[in-house]
């Protein structure tokens, strides 16, 4: 039953990345009270969408976490978690820098975009290459 439609395999991630793109990833992140109004959270009523999307964002932070560790002890993947990091970075930095503009967040979230600079930097400086022989 595993890999049954291995054929299909890209073609069901290409599906798979525009849908969750659409309705989740892309409004998540451009509008979220909007994409939670959508899904039904009243706003500010339900206090608990706060704690949703720390834990959504947390799940998050745990699969680049695992990706890493297994990265570091086994070298398995390393690229791709190196490319992960430095969209992180970037994503993170984008993120921070908006809600600078905006005045919507406390200080302490504006610093955080030396550190995610910061971060990008060292991934970039820590990337790995192949060594030519």
């Amino acid at each position: 039953m595993i890999g049954i439609y291995h054929a299909h395999a890209q073609t069901f991630l290409l599906i798979l990345t525009i849908v969750t793109t659409l309705v989740f990833a892309g409004p998540i992140f451009l509008i979220p009270l909007t994409w939670a109004r959508w899904f039904q959270w009243r706003i500010p009523e339900h206090t608990d969408l706060a704690v949703y999307f720390g834990r959504c964002l947390g799940a998050f932070i745990l699969i680049v976490e695992g990706l890493m560790l297994r990265a570091a002890l086994t070298g398995e993947g390393i690229v791709f978690t190196f490319q992960v990091l430095a969209a992180v970075a970037i994503f993170m930095v984008i993120v921070h820098i908006w809600g600078a503009i905006k005045r919507i967040q406390p200080w302490t979230e504006t610093a955080e975009i030396g550190m995610y600079s910061g971060l990008l930097v060292l991934a970039l400086l820590f990337y790995p290459i192949a060594q030519s022989q």
